[in-house]
């Protein structure tokens, strides 16, 4: 009995709940739906601890309840494993991929695709004309590989005043590009009405000057 005794205290309910709360306060999560993971994080820590109050009460409950717990507890690190976004769809997809053009090369490839009803890919022209823009500005500095999130948070710097919909745009971006979300003509309209609005924005810089 002892040696699943020993077994048991390797997974024991504090560890357990200790190492599943440090697991999903990592900042990947940001992205998950709250409600799901404190659903589950309540749902397991019922679990053990039912588990735990019927292997106490039982003469030699312990034999049977310690396979299951490690059961439980492989369980639990299989569904932290699946909830738990990537690394790369964290980081987000880059704005640009392959040649870079003008801005106003990219704007006309975004209207273009627009007028055609090909919503996805006047998103991604007009997001990649508005990044050539703000560099071309010095809004933000040249930099190859840079994400739609990135893009936002740094022109947001300069620009605090359309913070909000540099955000929206780079989730709209986002959206499209990993096929959560369909673009629309509403969609393709945000970007363009964002574009307009930046092009005519003054860093915050220039504006104290």
């Amino acid at each position: 009995m002892s040696l699943h005794l020993s077994a048991a205290g390797e997974v024991s309910r504090d560890e357990g709940r200790r190492r599943a709360v440090e697991e999903l306060s990592d900042p990947l999560y940001g992205e998950q739906e709250p409600g799901l993971l404190d659903r589950f994080l309540d749902w397991l820590s019922g679990l053990i601890d039912g588990l735990a109050e019927a292997g106490s009460g039982v003469v030699g409950g312990w034999v049977v309840l310690a396979p299951l717990l490690l059961v439980v507890a492989a369980l639990a690190v299989w569904l932290i494993v699946w909830l738990r976004p990537s690394r790369s769809r964290a980081a987000g997809p880059p704005v640009h991929e392959g040649a870079v053009l003008s801005a106003t090369d990219h704007r006309a490839a975004s209207d273009r695709h627009e007028a055609a009803g090909e919503y996805a890919a006047a998103v991604a022209e007009r997001l990649r004309a508005i990044s050539v823009d703000l560099e071309d500005r010095v809004i933000v500095a040249p930099r190859a590989g840079r994400t739609a999130t990135e893009l936002a948070a740094e022109a947001s710097v300069l620009l605090p005043g359309e913070a909000d919909g540099l955000r929206e745009g780079a989730r709209i971006f986002n959206d499209v590009a990993y096929g959560d979300r369909s673009a629309t003509a509403d969609s393709a309209r945000t970007m363009r009405e964002l574009d307009t609005r930046l092009r005519a924005a003054r860093p915050a810089e220039e504006s104290r000057g």
